[in-house]
């Protein structure tokens, strides 16, 4: 649909940054189109005091005047000739995306009780015994029984706990459920919510 007059934004020529606004690029492709360097350079701390109006917590940063300086830089193609008052040669970084992040993890075993959860049963097969194993087992088998409580996993009760621990152990652990007490585990009130919907 095209009708006489209307302008939409998605017909205009994309934003390089658009959380200053398209009245802001319009300001700088004039300044380029100026015919002197200096009317160009008083021009541009014009617009710099625009682009602090726009973005005012850039404030709170060391270093806000260059970054108000690159992002000129950037919105004006890189064409705006004028002397510069910042270096603005390391501007294209701004721009750069980042390369996505790798997850910690290839292959889970035990997806309901997690990373985390494997690397420490892996740990307690190698530590000897001592009190600080013993710590380690009693947070090791309260997170298994909350991780269960969360996965909604059947039953959550003491022995299923315990059977795990042993099992993915190799029997190095052996929780003596006489002696053991775990904490209580309570979820949350938005889950047993959703859970009675």
């Amino acid at each position: 649909m095209d009708i006489k007059g209307l302008d939409y934004n998605t017909q205009r020529e994309k934003l390089v940054m658009p959380e200053y606004g398209r009245e802001i690029q319009k300001m700088i492709e004039y300044a380029c189109d100026l015919p002197t360097k200096e009317e160009r350079l008083q021009c541009a701390h014009a617009i710099i005091k625009q682009m602090e109006y726009k973005n005012p917590q850039l404030k709170s940063n060391a270093n806000y005047e260059q970054t108000l300086w690159d992002h000129l830089y950037l919105m004006s193609h890189r064409e705006l000739e004028i002397d510069w008052p910042y270096d603005v040669s390391e501007a294209d970084k701004i721009l750069a995306k980042p390369q996505p992040l790798k997850l910690p993890q290839s292959h889970l075993r035990l997806r309901h009780y997690g990373h985390l959860v494997e690397q420490l049963l892996e740990k307690l097969q190698a530590m000897p015994e001592g009190d600080e194993r013993n710590e380690l087992v009693r947070i090791t088998a309260n997170q298994m029984k909350r991780d269960l409580a969360l996965w909604g996993h059947g039953s959550i009760d003491d022995e299923r706990v315990a059977n795990d621990l042993a099992r993915f152990t190799n029997g190095v652990i052996q929780l003596d459920l006489n002696r053991f007490k775990f904490e209580k585990v309570v979820l949350d009130e938005t889950r047993k919510t959703k859970k009675k919907k």
